[in-house]
């Protein structure tokens, strides 16, 4: 546990919001939440983000509990949840916008494309999401 209690609160709302959710290798999914946040640890602000970075999008009934953060969280959170009236070209155009929502997003998309990771999945699927996080780093501005 951090000592921070921004990121206390985080941890404790990612673990309760994703409990019992599997990633697609079957792993539990907090460990791919975990691993975001270790990332970028140091950043209080960053680290509250990475815990909460899924919420919204994947736990919408824990999503009142986001709102409670301060602004600067909540607002990194809403800007790397995806929603379907927000296009792709919206969607990264927020992220570059906003600082702490960028550098958590380069964090998650390091996690999702890591090759150890990948390797546990099937080909196919190992082969698309080298493409969509190859797009996504581009649409970022990283290659």
């Amino acid at each position: 546990m951090s000592i921070c209690p921004i990121v206390n609160e985080a941890w404790r709302v990612a673990h309760a919001a994703h409990a019992g959710q599997v990633d697609k290798a079957g792993r539990p999914y907090i460990e791919h939440v975990a691993r975001v946040a270790l990332a970028v640890e140091g950043d209080d602000e960053a680290e509250a983000v990475a815990w909460l970075h899924d919420v919204l999008e994947d736990c919408p009934a824990h999503s009142h509990l986001v709102s409670k953060f301060p602004p600067i969280i909540a607002e990194a959170v809403a800007d790397l949840s995806r929603y379907p009236n927000v296009g792709d070209a919206s969607y990264y155009r927020n992220i570059r916008r906003n600082s702490l929502a960028l550098k958590v997003k380069l964090a998650d998309i390091a996690d999702n494309s890591d090759e150890a990771r990948l390797a546990l999945l099937d080909p196919v699927t190992a082969d698309r999401l080298r493409t969509k996080y190859a797009k996504a780093r581009a649409a970022l501005g990283v290659e």
